[in-house]
This record gives C-alpha cells, structure tokens and sequence, in this order.
C-alpha cells in the first residue's frame, strides 16, 4: 500500500504550488524539502531580491526629489537595515509557504530525497533532517522540483567564497557594502545586483561575453537600457571573455579579452551571474534511466519523464529558467497526474528585470521574427508623450510591439521603462487569446496611464499612432 498518492520534492514555487494544486484535486500528498519552504525563489532569489531593489530604488530617488518641487536633508541609509528587511521578507513568505501546506493538509518531510526503484513507480528514500532515514511511495507519481543553483566556472577561478566572490547568496545577505563590484553575466541577475549596488554608491562595472548587454532581449531594448544604466554610472564591458579571476586580501582582479586586447579590472568584490546548474546530480536520475540533456531533465508536453509515473518542472526541466513557468508546469503536472482534463495552454513565458528602469518582454524579437522569415509590422511609442508618465516624472523608455504582416497576430512585445514588469502581462494574454491587430487596437485602455503606451505602439505598427 503507498503512503501518498503525490510526492513533489522541492517546494519553489513549482513544487508547492503543484503540491496544493494536487491536494485540491483530493490526492493525498507529501513535499520533500531539504533547506526552506519556498525554495530559492521565495528565500534566497526573486523575493529577496525585489526587496534590496526596492530600498534602492527609494534611496536614489531622493537625489531627484527637486523635480517634484520637493527638499530633503541628511539622506542616509543603514545597509544591514536593508539587509534585514530583505531577509524579513523571505522570513514572511517562507511562512507563507508553511501555512498553505497545513491549511491544504500537505505533508511536509523535511530531509534529502533520493529515487529509489520502487514496486511501479519510483519510491523516496529522504535522509531526514532531524536524523535517520524514511521511504515512501506514491502511488499516482512523483514530481520533481528540483530547482538550480549557481553555475561555478572553477578552472578561471570563478567560484563562490562568500568573501571576495559572490554568487546570489552572498550577494543577498552580505556583511558589508564594498565600495567596488565586478558583475559577470549581463542577463537579469547580475543587473539587478548591479543596480542595487549602484543605487547605493558603489563603483560597478558588468562584463558580458557577447556584443550586448541583456542578449536574450530584443536589440532595441537592449541599446536603451544600456545607455540607461550608463547615465546612472554603471560601467560595462561588452564582447568580453574572461580569462582569471584572482583574490587578494584586499580584492579581485579579473582578467579579460576585449576585441582581442588584455584588460584587468579592479574591485573588491566579484559577483557571478554566468548561469545556473539544474539540481538533477545525486537524486538517482541515472540509476533510473531517466533522460538529461545538458543536465536538464527531459519532459514531455505533460512534464512526463521516459521513466513510469515521473514528472519534472522548473528549472530542472530546462530553459526558461523563471519561477511563473515552473508554477504553470506545476499545476498542469498535478492536473494530469489526477486525471484532471485541462488543456495545456502553451501560453507564452514573460521575462521581466527589476532594474531601473525595469524591462519586460514576452514572444519574439525583431530580429527572431526576421530570421524565421517573418514578414512584421512593428509599432513603437515612447513614455516621454505619455500623460502619466510625464506627470509621474517616469518618461525614460517605450513599448515596441512585432505583428505577423500576414496574419495579423501579436507576436512579440517589448517594454523598457518604470514598471513595464507590471505592464507585459497584458501582451501576454492577448498573445495566449491569439489576439490581432483588430483586437488590440479596439481595446479601450484607461486614461491617464502609462498602459496606453501599449495601444499607442500597436496602433504605431499600422500606421495609426495617434499621440506621437
């Protein structure tokens, strides 16, 4: 007889929402955990993170209160202040995380999990965390949420020490502000510790290996925020490869390649964003037969494994490496698994960066849509004749949408500008409801806003932009 009918190891925010999708579905169900409720979004990445941004943000902004007619002495901050409040707000979702478990009456088990055969499905051994071991078995499937951690390159010397090189970690909750950062990696972690850092005075420069910073965006996008991040004095290299990075007593020194020349930059402290690493390495995985590929686990359109009654989600299941993707694999892992009959909407993943300014993005670039061969239609409009975004004192940035020529459907759009990340949503939906221009250009938006940038740049991409 199984103990559960579900078993998720992991609890991110794919596991224990799969976890409670299940329990709502009436399957009795477990989560495995072996470090904090919420995984490393909610304690040690995007939560956390948002927090730091949001002091900054507040700080930097009191250098421009003349603008609104506004004065202020004796600006300051306390960094182990912020820090605590960042750690406060994990604290508060960690709890979260707890609470829904006992209200959904989901098994917590904390420990280390490992697949083990068992009798149809794989079973769970779990070393526990209070000492010993236990195995269970479900007997409707096991989901893997196993998240990621921190890509090391170790043979250049670019591996976390928690003192003079910090992945997000350290980054998070560091002991003291350095005066100087070297970020490697221009992809959105490594910016937004950049631009918090900044925000706080300290010297920053980013090294990128490819000829742009935030290469997965669209070009344009990525020209304005550079030039954007400039004007708040964070330094780049672009095009760079490093070559060493070396620690002292007194810093980093990291070496690079720029258009073939040999450069050394200087700082106390280097923060790596090169990537992630899926947590797949010592779970079981291969004794079982199931399939990698490049360390991720492969999945079918339902999260399936190749191995019987196996299921993976996240960020172990590959790319894109974002929390909402591996809620939405979560729950529709859990409808299937109950027998629940969803369709699964491939609905398009947003990216988001909580920089300043903030950029968002969902469906294709321009430059994607060409080299598919796509005819387009593209519409652009700034923030800067935006009513709102004029009165707010927020003009920095546009909305760039791409249309099929053909048939008119959204296909991409592109946002760089103060608080796009709450703005993209809305292209998502009309991308996921198949939307054409038709559709968007007879959406009545509210008046005044910044969202009417978005109608104004689809109006934009049929020549009928009526504000610009």
């Amino acid at each position: 007889m199984s103990d559960f009918d579900l078993i998720v190891i992991g609890s991110g925010p794919g596991g224990y929402v799969a976890a409670i999708r299940a329990s709502q579905l009436g399957l009795k169900t477990a989560i495995v955990e072996r470090a904090e409720l919420g995984g490393i979004c909610l304690n040690w990445g995007c939560i956390p993170t948002k927090a730091l941004l949001k002091s900054g943000e507040k700080f930097e902004s009191l250098s421009h209160l003349k603008d609104y007619g506004l004065s202020a002495t004796g600006a300051a901050f306390d960094f182990d202040a912020i820090i605590q409040r960042s750690r406060g707000v994990a604290a508060t979702m960690n709890k979260g995380v707890a609470f829904l478990m006992k209200k959904h009456g989901i098994e917590v088990i904390e420990g280390d999990a490992t697949l083990v055969k068992g009798a149809v499905i794989p079973a769970v051994k779990v070393r526990l965390k209070a000492g010993g071991e236990r195995t269970v078995q479900a007997s409707r499937g096991v989901i893997l949420a196993l998240g990621a951690r921190a890509r090391s390159l170790p043979q250049i010397g670019l591996e976390a020490d928690g003192d003079r090189i910090w992945a997000y970690r350290e980054a998070l909750a560091p002991k003291r502000l350095p005066k100087s950062f070297v970020v490697i990696g221009s992809g959105a972690i490594g910016l937004e510790f950049a631009s918090f850092y900044r925000a706080l005075g300290s010297d920053v420069t980013v090294i990128e290996a490819v000829d742009r910073i935030m290469p997965v965006e669209d070009e344009e996008v990525s020209k304005a925020a550079r030039k954007a991040f400039e004007k708040r004095g964070i330094k780049f290299r672009v095009g760079a490869k490093v070559t060493k990075v070396s620690k002292s007593a007194k810093g980093v020194s990291v070496a690079v390649e720029v258009g073939g020349k040999a450069e050394t930059l200087e700082a106390e402290v280097c923060i790596s964003a090169v990537g992630i690493t899926a947590n797949t390495d010592g779970v079981g995985l291969e004794a079982l037969g199931v399939t990698l590929d490049r360390g991720h686990i492969v999945t079918d359109g339902h999260c399936a494994t190749d191995v019987k009654g196996l299921y993976a989600i996240g960020d172990c299941a590959g790319a894109p490496w974002l929390a909402h993707k591996a809620s939405h694999e979560g729950i529709h892992a859990a409808e299937f698994i109950a027998g629940f009959k969803s369709p699964n909407v491939q609905s398009p993943i947003a990216g988001c960066t909580y920089t300043q300014p903030q950029v968002a993005s969902v469906g294709v670039t321009e430059q994607a849509a060409k080299a598919q061969g796509l005819e387009v239609k593209v519409g652009r409009f700034p923030f800067r004749v935006n009513g709102k975004a004029v009165a707010a004192g927020e003009i920095e940035g546009f909305v760039k949408t791409i249309f099929d020529a053909k048939t008119g459907a959204l296909i991409g759009a592109h946002m760089i500008g103060h608080e796009v990340t709450e703005m993209i949503q809305g292209y998502v939906t009309a991308i996921t409801l198949e939307a054409t221009e038709e559709e968007m250009h007879g959406i009545v938006y509210p008046h005044p806003t910044m969202s009417e940038a978005m109608h104004e740049a689809s109006l934009d991409a049929y020549a009928r932009v009526l504000h610009l």
